[in-house]
């Protein structure tokens, strides 16, 4: 039995750029959030001023999701050309953009294209973000740390919730206008704090600047005091000779990703996760909160209370997923598992929903406390199993599975689906609430079950490998022809190894 090196902890450098870069993270959390408080019932000073029809009620929701769609696109052509921190920043001022012009709208037209302009910086940030922090984490850290991206999301919108309840009280405009405000400070943060964080050493290898990409390898690695030189060493010919191997072998463009049946299968992944994600049911819950809650008898008031402690809930149950779970369990199991608990969530919310829903078509008004509470329990119970599952396991998953010659293309592509998804989600679900009420919570517990199916036939497990060994779990061919042979050698054994004791 070969014997392996223990692995060493994540150093401080490791932690500090992944929570840090996080900050886009916690945007698209709070820029999300806020605008279901912003167009509640409760924002009497918003309707008073802009007084939006549904339709362009609808446009200021889905605008975001739009412009989100292609961010993700714009990030993966600058991921490669500028740097992932280069990209990181572009994102942050974009950000800063359209949060300002949000603030200072006075007319629908001008906070649709705020929207719009902040969408388009979630978009680069929800694709650069997990990619980044995935380049820099060591394997068996890189569920901890790309898990960041879900907990500070769920930071986002517990942020959100609760400063759109204290707003509500604010007489004036200031009551719209302070909460969407406040998107423009973590975009600065963003802005200035990256200039002192490391590149990518990856991305710095790729465009031959070798030494700066070995020295940020070892200041992860603790720095020359702290770090095992001759495994950062390893690793960094590791990577040097898969980068190598991928520039003299094969090209980039976006029809690498479907050429081979390896990059087809992992893009499917890709693509596929993201999907599964929004057809959960998630923004479901989150965007028209107000209407769910109101379908279940609470008041604007209540809805406000509610929707903060579920967004306390949410980054409680994420972070205890991400420091505890996630790096042991890995990404497969929890997929699985939490698509089946998805599904049995939105029954319970079918059920809840439909007495007061009947009793509203018949033009009555329904009142059961109970069920009521029901309906909220199913809402923390989904909170609980999508945190477990898919809030985190998505961005992890998407960042670790494509080469490095198509990373920043395969997660641009994927985090599109993400919003494209989302995009047509949050145009149906005003029209499906109308139409056919409470039935459509069981399009959820049909598309969870079947998220259930395809993640249990589709998705290999990848916990505690390197980026570049994840190619031999998707049968690159020529995989193994580029890592050295001792290294391989290890791999294999330790992998033979874990296999016995799963078995």
């Amino acid at each position: 039995m070969a014997e392996t090196v223990p692995h060493a902890k994540p150093a401080l450098i490791n932690y500090v750029a992944a929570i840090f870069a996080a900050i886009g993270s916690f945007l698209f959390g709070y820029d999300s959030g806020i605008i279901g408080s912003v167009i509640s019932d409760g924002y009497v000073h918003f309707w008073s001023y802009f007084n939006p029809s549904d339709g362009v009620k609808g446009a200021i929701v889905s605008v975001f999701a739009g412009g989100a769609f292609f961010g993700a696109f714009i990030a993966g052509q600058t991921a490669d050309r500028i740097g992932r921190k280069r990209t990181i920043q572009l994102g942050s001022l974009i950000a800063i953009i359209g949060c300002t012009i949000q603030t200072a709208a006075v007319n629908n037209a001008m906070l649709i294209v705020g929207r719009l302009i902040a969408g388009l910086s979630i978009g680069v940030l929800s694709m650069i973000v997990p990619l980044y922090q995935a380049e820099l984490s060591p394997p068996h850290a890189r569920g901890l740390l790309s898990g960041w991206t879900q907990l500070m999301i769920s930071v986002g919108f517990f942020t959100a919730n609760w400063v759109g309840y204290g707003c509500e009280k604010i007489n004036g405009q200031a009551q719209f206008r302070v909460p969407l405000g406040l998107q423009i400070v973590p975009g600065v943060l963003l802005l200035l704090g990256m200039f002192v964080l490391p590149y990518s050493p990856r991305w710095l290898a790729s465009v031959g600047r070798t030494e700066e990409a070995r020295e940020t390898l070892i200041r992860l690695h603790g720095g020359r005091k702290n770090a095992r030189l001759e495994t950062v060493e390893s690793e960094f010919q590791n990577m040097l000779s898969q980068i190598e191997w991928e520039r003299d072998n094969v090209s980039t463009n976006y029809l690498d990703l479907i050429r081979t049946r390896p990059n087809l299968h992992r893009t499917l992944c890709g693509v596929l996760i993201q999907a599964m994600t929004q057809w959960t049911g998630v923004n479901v819950l989150t965007y028209y909160f107000s209407t769910i809650y109101g379908m279940l008898g609470f008041s604007g008031s209540q809805q406000l209370m509610i929707s903060g402690i579920q967004g306390a809930w949410g980054m409680f149950v994420t972070w205890v997923f991400i420091t505890f779970l996630v790096d042991r369990i890995g990404r497969r199991k929890p997929l699985i598992i939490g698509s089946a608990l998805l599904a049995v969530c939105m029954a319970l919310q079918t059920g809840a929903n439909a007495p007061f829903s009947e009793a509203a078509a018949r033009g009555e008004k329904y009142s059961n406390k109970s069920v009521g509470i029901v309906g909220i329990w199913a809402v923390f119970m989904f909170s609980w199993a999508f945190s477990w599952s898919f809030g985190p396991v998505s961005w992890i998953y998407q960042s670790e599975i494509f080469p490095m010659h198509m990373r920043a293309l395969g997660t641009s592509v994927s985090t599109a689906s993400n919003w494209l998804n989302n995009v047509i989600i949050a145009q149906i679900t005003p029209v499906a609430f109308s139409a056919i009420r409470y039935k459509y919570f069981i399009v959820y517990v049909a598309t969870c079950c079947s998220n259930t199916v395809l993640c249990y036939l589709l998705f290999p497990e990848t916990k505690n490998k390197t980026l570049e060994e994840i190619g031999l779990l998707f049968g690159d061919k020529d995989a193994a022809s580029h890592v050295p042979p001792v290294e391989l050698e290890k791999k294999e054994s330790h992998h033979s190894i874990q296999h016995s004791e799963n078995a």
